[in-house]
């Protein structure tokens, strides 16, 4: 298993043989960290991550709320359920819509 080089990410207790998984495969991660809920995993190996954050409006001087989502690969080693609080890493492109990967979960 090989260090992912991010900070506080835990090292799956499962192993697999996904080549897009940053723990036993060859993607490796840079760039942005993503802090979100995992809004669904239809598809196998996908998922959808949803964060909200605030855009600031000058014309009012407010900040209004907005949600974005993000498609991730999950690797199979690790084991995340939706509404459950992800982390997830930018890695190069996996497919049309996929930049980033789940690196684990935090807390229930």
């Amino acid at each position: 298993m090989k260090n992912v080089g991010i900070q506080g990410a835990k090292s799956p207790n499962r192993s697999c043989t996904d080549a897009d998984c940053p723990w036993h495969g060859t993607v490796s991660t840079r760039g942005k960290l993503i802090y979100g809920r995992l809004a669904g995993q239809k598809t196998k190996g996908m998922a959808v991550i949803e964060r909200d954050y605030y855009q600031y409006v000058p014309k009012y001087s407010r900040y209004e709320k907005r949600r974005g989502k993000i498609h991730a690969h999950v690797p199979p080693c690790i084991s995340v359920k939706e509404g459950q609080q992800v982390v997830a890493a930018e890695c190069r492109p996996l497919s049309k819509t996929i930049s980033f990967v789940v690196v684990g979960g935090t807390g229930e």
